[in-house]
Parts: structure tokens; sequence; C-alpha cells
């Protein structure tokens, strides 16, 4: 990891620890990230993806649509960032992978469509984060700002866990 990023990190994780100073705050965080990034990735999960002949007739249609390319996106980028944390970043996607497919069989037996829990929990996360933020000081948020931060926030909840337990990263 280049000095580059590692300064970029240090940078996030100081904003995080400033802006998550009270213990409600920084709970909530801890809860409604992970259901930021999950809705996110469900919803990109969800847009219809082209069938393509050659993968449908091998039997790997399946496999592939938007989440994919939106999963080695994310994974590339963090790996960037912190190889280490973005293995911890990797086994979160593939519970929330497991989670979506749920979902879908979930909407198969009749329940929600997928798109729309996800939405729900997208706006009710986003909502939750943004009016949590604190606030002190004058310091608020703005939009690109609080998205750029929360885009790092995954990652910054896997460091606050490998710092607890004392593992390097």
């Amino acid at each position: 990891m280049g000095e580059k990023e590692t300064t970029k990190l240090t940078k996030y994780y100081t904003e995080f620890e400033e802006r998550t100073q009270h213990p409600g705050v920084r709970a909530l965080h801890f809860l409604f990230m992970p259901v930021l990034f999950f809705s996110v990735m469900g919803l990109i999960w969800m847009i219809p993806f082209p069938e393509i002949a050659f993968l449908k007739k091998h039997g790997y249609d399946i496999f592939l649509n938007w989440g994919s390319f939106y999963i080695a996106f994310v994974v590339y980028y963090y790996l960037r960032l912190s190889p280490v944390l973005s293995y911890a970043i990797l086994l979160s996607i593939g519970v929330m992978s497991f989670l979506i497919v749920q979902l879908e069989y979930w909407e198969a037996a009749g329940g929600l469509p997928v798109w729309a829990v996800c939405a729900l929990l997208l706006v009710f996360s986003l909502g939750i984060l943004w009016f949590s933020a604190d606030k002190r000081d004058g310091k608020t948020y703005r939009v690109g700002r609080f998205l750029r931060l929360h885009v790092h926030g995954p990652l910054w909840l896997w460091h606050l866990v490998f710092d607890r337990f004392n593992i390097r990263h």
C-alpha cells in the first residue's frame, strides 16, 4: 500500500472518529453503514443484465450480473487502499450476496421485490446516517463529502474490528 493511500485512509478514519464521538451516533454508524452497503449492492444486483448466448449455452448466465461488476470494482478499489481489509470486505460481500439471493427466493415465493426491499433500506439507512451525523461546531455534511466518506465506511468498520483484536492491517 502506497503512502498516498495510507494518508487518504487515515484522513477518512480521522473524520469518522471526529464525527462519531457520541456513542449513540457511533452505534448508528455500526448498524446502518453495512445496511447502506447492502442496499446499494442489492439495487445494482437487480439491474437486468443482458442475455449473452455464450454464457447461457454453458450455464454461466446465472453467475453474472451487474452486481458482479460492482463487487469486482469495490474489491479492487479497497484492495488498492488496504489489502488485508479488502479480504474482510470480500467476506462481508459474500454474506451480503447470500442474503440477496435469499431475498430473490423470497420474492419468487410471493414476497416483496428485492429492489423494493433494497430501496427502502437505502432510503432508511441514508436518512439515519445523514441525520445522525454529528453536527457540533457547525460541521455539517455536504452531500458529496457524505457520500465519499461513506464509500470508505466499510473499511473503517473493519479497521475498528482489526484494531480491537490487535490484528495488523
